[in-house]
């Protein structure tokens, strides 16, 4: 199981269109700490390529949803992506 697959199966039960979530809430979800970069809105990037290697955006990209910092609030909004 990889680092993130817990985030994208929390994901994947979520109903509605927008999730907010704190750090401290992901990190629960992940059961460890998120890097230190994903303070930097670059981290949570949306990156459409199915080769990227960076997993925590494959993880919510998988589970259908587009990530977005809320800077300077530890805080990330998950949006229902709009690709097929």
């Amino acid at each position: 199981m990889a680092k993130y697959d817990p985030l994208s199966g929390y994901l994947r039960r979520r109903r509605p269109m927008d999730v907010e979530l704190t750090f401290v809430e992901i990190e629960r979800i992940i059961g460890n700490m998120l890097p230190r970069s994903a303070e930097r809105p670059q981290w949570w990037a949306n990156d459409v390529d199915p080769a990227t290697t960076h997993l925590q955006r494959k993880a919510w990209g998988d589970a259908g949803y587009d990530a977005f910092l809320v800077v300077g609030k530890d805080r990330v909004r998950f949006k229902r992506a709009a690709r097929p």
